[in-house]
């Protein structure tokens, strides 16, 4: 028989939450800037004054100017360094040296590594520095005679490179943002609850846009789901919404949260099919091939660019498909673990036994695998693989699965295949949740002495996860009347586990359940028969 590997320890390792958070760092995705810096290099003060009266009220594309000023090249390496969004250098050439300025192009291109800087030469002595020498050696945009700088044509310079600069600066952010829209995705692909997603969710759209106001990102019910009030709204996650007092239903956490004006432009959004926006919201509109709607809803948004919009719109629309792909899978998910459920119960219902043993002997597991300290989906696993313990005795005869009296050596021998029947029921599933339910069902009555059955397996050479069912199960059927035996006390059950640890079960998880029987006895109140 081919055997699972035992489950690990949890690792001390990151959660996946914080994953995304690391590729999603607030003031990872660098926005435009909202002014035009400019820098002149000049070591004549003539320069500067005559550069500030031409350009005092110079705008362009709705941005003013904010001019630096630097007297030497080691003054404008210190405005390099403190303003990386510096859009032109006009710089002179002959300064503290003769090849002071091109030597700081040199830096700037070099050691600097700002290639998006539009550097212009100017220089009152062209036979220092001959023009098309310069051009060809130096990584410059121009080069220009000082005198020969009219008003109109430094203006028409200083449009021409901050339109280059533009462009390159749009550049450079539409492929960070494709990166980081890919990378986002790869980091939330991954998640296998939609609670964890839909947080992680919010946390890469906010951080896309450098973005830190009221955010809330719903599902839409569908049309045909819908009640006479209109649309039902699902809040997969909110962002700047602050505390809600309590533990409120989501009918009323959405009344809280969604104002009208919210509501209003909601509504318009889901009517037009379409993204509206006005002068301080904007409800993105996102539609899946299946046909699920989802909404962005985005408060004081005024300084959301285009670009933003067009970011927002592409990254949510591919957030939408996730969502739904990951929202199917678990309820594929949610059914195969209620069909794992009704199995149980089937099974204890046949046996007359009614009541919530699988479902209490099933957290009492979850438990106990915490304890252990095994992974999250390895204790999510044994969860919902440990109903699944006598599902063999669907192929025990009644006479002997329902018998009273104590059975006889043969009764016990057939009463005790159920053991390999449930293992060869659930072994034939490539599914690891039914395959660990095989196990568990094969090895639930081994024994840690090795005196158990069918295989008498010893110590570890069981499996974890039939361990802790093991235990899970005896100590919870020992408290639950049969046909055959009334309930037990809680100190008699104590006391009967406490004499098989080594023998019966593993004393490490012996152990566990001891030191946790609070939690166990607050299982069965929750969950009585």
């Amino acid at each position: 028989m081919a055997k699972i590997p035992l489950f690990t320890p949890r690792k001390a390792a990151a959660s996946a939450l914080a994953e995304i958070k690391q590729v999603a760092a607030p003031g990872a995705f660098q926005q435009p800037v909202r002014v035009w810096r400019v820098l002149v290099v000049d070591d004549e003060e003539e320069i500067h004054t005559v550069t500030k009266l031409v350009l005092r009220n110079f705008e362009f594309e709705g941005r003013n100017l904010v001019l630096l000023h630097a007297n030497s090249a080691t003054e404008a390496r210190d405005h390099l360094t403190n303003y990386k969004d510096i859009a032109v250098v006009l710089l002179d050439v002959v300064m503290e040296s003769d090849q002071a300025g091109l030597d700081l192009v040199r830096e700037i291109r070099g050691p600097m590594k700002n290639t998006d800087v539009r550097i212009v030469l100017r220089t009152g002595q062209p036979g220092q520095a001959p023009e098309e020498s310069v051009i060809r050696t130096y990584d410059i945009n121009d080069y220009k005679n000082k005198t020969e700088l009219t008003s109109i044509k430094l203006k028409t310079l200083l449009y021409a490179a901050l339109r280059s600069y533009r462009d390159i600066c749009l550049l450079h952010a539409q492929r960070q943002g494709l990166e980081l829209t890919l990378d986002a995705l790869s980091a939330v692909s991954h998640l296998r609850s939609l609670d964890r997603f839909t947080s992680a969710v919010l946390q890469q759209l906010v951080s896309l846009i450098s973005y830190h106001d009221q955010a809330m990102y719903f599902n839409v019910a569908s049309a045909f789901a819908q009640g006479e009030g209109g649309p039902e709204y699902r809040l997969l996650a909110s962002s700047g919404m602050g505390e809600v007092a309590g533990e409120v239903s989501e009918r009323t956490l959405l009344a809280q949260l969604i104002t009208p004006e919210a509501d209003a432009m909601m509504r318009q959004a889901l009517a037009a099919k379409r993204s509206i926006t006005d002068e301080h919201h904007f409800v993105g509109y996102f539609k899946t091939r299946a046909g699920s709607e989802n909404l962005l809803y985005l408060s004081n948004v005024a300084e959301l660019t285009e670009f933003d919009h067009r970011l927002l719109h592409i990254y949510c629309k591919n957030v939408a498909f996730a969502f739904e792909n990951l929202q199917m899978q678990e309820e594929v998910e949610d059914s195969q673990r209620e069909l794992i459920y009704m199995l149980g119960e089937a099974v204890e219902m046949r046996s007359k036994e009614t009541g919530n043993h699988v479902k209490r002997m099933a957290l009492v597991a979850e438990l106990l695998a915490q304890k252990y300290g095994l992974e999250a989906t390895d204790i999510e696993i044994i969860r919902h693989a440990s109903p699944l313990h006598d599902l063999g005795k669907m192929g025990i005869p009644d006479e002997i699965l329902n018998k009273p009296a104590q059975h006889t050596p043969e009764e016990r021998e057939i009463m005790r295949t159920h053991a390999r029947i449930g293992f060869d029921m659930l072994n034939s599933s490539d599914k690891r949740m039914l395959k660990v339910g095989a196990i568990i069902a094969h090895e639930h009555h081994e024994h840690w002495d090795g005196n158990g059955y069918p295989r008498g397996l010893k110590g570890e050479q069981i499996h974890i996860a039939a361990r802790i069912a093991a235990l899970a199960d005896v100590c919870d059927a020992l408290g639950s009347k049969r046909v055959y035996k009334e309930a037990w006390q809680h100190e008699d059950i104590v006391n009967f586990i406490r004499e098989r640890s080594g023998l019966q079960f593993d004393p490490d998880l012996v152990t566990l359940l001891l030191d946790n029987m609070d939690a166990v006895r607050e299982i069965r109140q929750r969950f009585p028969d």
